[in-house]
């Protein structure tokens, strides 16, 4: 596979299909709501609005339909994933509105992506992306016969930068319809960080994929302004590969500019780091090097408590299994398999 990423697609050959009326239908309400509770029947505010199933849908509906729907409030609570994270729980209601939304909206935003932004997408995430970095070492290395320089960056309290403002901007760009961007403008507004109109909740289904709306921007200014080749992005974490120390350090400054100037986002200071493969660049949990990849330290640490806080859980452990399947993890898989199974 050659390093292009995908192309700029033509706006008039995108439609979308659903209407503001598809959108909030009582079939896609419904539909919603069998995704929505995937995995989640036994808690109790999903056994609460169930017991009221059909009411609750129908008011939703009404009030979509109405244009009275209003977004409510957020639980907050903090989850260590490893590092601290702020998690913001949107009511059953509301959550039932983002899967109709997102369910409705996914493909056709996904269409406009660049290949090589693999975060909450079907048929990508860490894996795959971990495999297009090998990938795209093997051919700027020229098959490990040039040295290969990766710039890595990531951005700076991401979620909690993303501005009202210009997101709506963009979605506005792209869909027309008002009354679908209203709808979409409704949940962006229900949630601020530090600042009113700055900041997406992490724990809403949307602000998955209005992440990688915004950050779209950015890519197709890497692909089609720089003209990067070998860019690969996971959410707000981005390698760029060349055989040149020099060219990279030129793009952090035009990075850092189009970032700044147009997105509101800020280069985290810390996280900059240019570094050859030969030494070891660690991307997406996994230490990578010409012809092998480790798990990182920190990663393999909290792997084992995991296991050893669920150690009844075989999925769990079969899960772990499976990610040290993807790298030169042999004695790792055997330590797990003796101790745990």
């Amino acid at each position: 596979m050659s390093g292009g990423g995908g192309n700029i697609i033509s706006m008039s050959l995108i439609q979308l299909i659903h209407t503001y009326d598809d959108i909030i239908s009582l079939d896609n309400l419904l539909e919603a709501w069998s995704e929505l509770i995937v995995g989640k029947k036994k808690r109790k505010d999903i056994q609460v609005f169930k017991l009221y199933l059909m009411d609750n849908i129908f008011n939703l509906h009404t009030d979509l339909k109405n244009k009275t729907y209003m977004h409510g409030g957020y639980e907050a609570f903090n989850i260590s994933d490893p590092k601290p994270r702020s998690i913001h729980k949107a009511t059953v209601r509301d959550r039932l509105v983002h899967h109709a939304i997102y369910r409705s909206l996914y493909t056709f935003f996904d269409r406009t992506f660049i290949s090589d932004s693999y975060s909450c997408r079907l048929s990508k995430g860490t894996h795959k992306a971990i495999n297009r970095f090998r990938s795209f070492s093997y051919i700027v290395s020229k098959n490990h016969t040039k040295t290969v320089f990766v710039l890595k960056c990531d951005i700076r309290k991401f979620f909690a930068s993303v501005n009202h403002k210009i997101l709506t901007e963009i979605i506005e760009s792209y869909i027309p319809d008002k009354d679908i961007t209203l709808l979409i403008k409704k949940i962006i507004d229900s949630f601020y960080s530090t600042k009113e109109g700055v900041g997406l909740p992490l724990g809403n289904l949307t602000s998955q994929l209005l992440v990688n709306i915004y950050m779209n921007k950015f890519d197709q200014i890497v692909k089609h302004k720089l003209k990067i080749k070998y860019y690969i992005r996971y959410a707000d974490d981005f390698v760029i590969f060349s055989q040149n120390k020099e060219y990279l350090e030129k793009q952090i400054l035009e990075i850092k500019d189009f970032l700044c100037n147009t997105l509101k986002l800020t280069l985290h200071p810390d996280k900059i780091s240019i570094k050859t493969i030969a030494s070891g660049v660690d991307y997406l949990g996994w230490v990578n090097f010409p012809d092998h990849r480790v798990l990182r330290t920190v990663t393999r640490r909290r792997m084992f408590k995991n296991i050893k806080n669920n150690k009844k859980s075989k999925g769990i452990i079969n899960s772990y299994l499976g990610l040290l399947g993807h790298g030169n993890s042999r004695k790792l898989e055997k330590k797990v398999r003796n101790l745990f199974l």
